[in-house]
């Protein structure tokens, strides 16, 4: 993207969840986009290292990692500053990312598992925007985008906390977009389909034990088999619809519940 189309020029931005899959997608755009943006997520320390690095050089921007625990509210709100002082500007742009995952029935769903899908995809996202809001409140200016989920609109059997997470983020995104929106301040959901990612890749091995079939019988009749499109959305083209959220032209996308999921949701 050239130096005169750079529309995020100048922004800062918070990507949790960005060390991989859809995360580092978006980080990527924004990055692509001009904004200077925090990574977050887990991973080897080198690897972290080369991947900032990488990120910086191909695109003339700042970029920085911080570890913040998305289980962990006091780590979550400690990305805000973290971001200001190892960026250099103030937090513009929060994309709430992050997420895991478990399938199981309902009466078999371990416990410790619902409580850590709860608080990473659903919680985290009220931490980290509660903690980002009062910057973008005084500048009158803000983009929130949540990365919600086709089940964040629909439901599918044996992901009963993933589903209920979701549709959470979709109810939260609405209240902080109607809270925001005379401060200049835009939240909006993503809700993608499939999209091939480390974590979908896993559920693929997750179902196939689940439903007794074979890793090719899952993509084709479980994962795929809603969409109106047999194909898997690419993280480029969440990152896309990222930067136009984000961007000039998104200013009039306000609490909004995005699908971008080949078709599935409009059965």
């Amino acid at each position: 993207m050239s130096e005169s189309t750079r529309p995020l020029a100048g922004r800062t931005a918070i990507v949790t969840g960005s060390t991989s899959g859809i995360g580092l997608g978006i980080a990527r755009a924004l990055a692509d986009a001009g904004a200077d943006v925090l990574l977050n997520g887990f991973g080897d320390a080198s690897m972290i290292a080369a991947l900032t690095a990488e990120i910086a050089g191909a695109h003339g921007v700042k970029v920085a990692h911080c570890p913040a625990d998305m289980t962990k509210p006091d780590e979550i709100a400690g990305m805000i500053p973290f971001a200001e002082q190892a960026l250099g500007g103030q937090v513009d742009i929060l994309v709430n990312n992050a997420g895991i995952q478990h399938v199981a029935p309902i009466d078999e769903f371990p416990i410790a598992k619902w409580d850590a899908i709860i608080a990473i995809n659903l919680s985290a996202v009220f931490h980290a925007t509660r903690a980002a809001l009062p910057g973008m409140k005084a500048r009158k200016w803000g983009r929130i985008v949540n990365i919600a989920s086709a089940h964040g609109l629909v439901a599918s059997p044996f992901k009963s906390a993933y589903v209920a997470a979701k549709h959470g983020v979709v109810g939260f995104t609405k209240t902080t977009a109607l809270e925001g929106a005379e401060l200049g301040i835009t939240a909006n959901a993503i809700c993608p389909g499939y999209v091939w990612t480390p974590l979908v890749e896993k559920q693929i091995d997750d179902q196939a034990r689940t439903h007794g079939i074979d890793r090719e019988s899952v993509i084709r009749d479980v994962m795929l088999e809603p969409q109106a499109a047999k194909r898997f959305t690419t993280v480029e083209e969440i990152g896309a619809l990222a930067v136009l959220l984000c961007g000039p032209n998104g200013q009039s996308f306000n609490g909004a519940a995005l699908p971008i999921d080949n078709g599935w949701t409009a059965r």
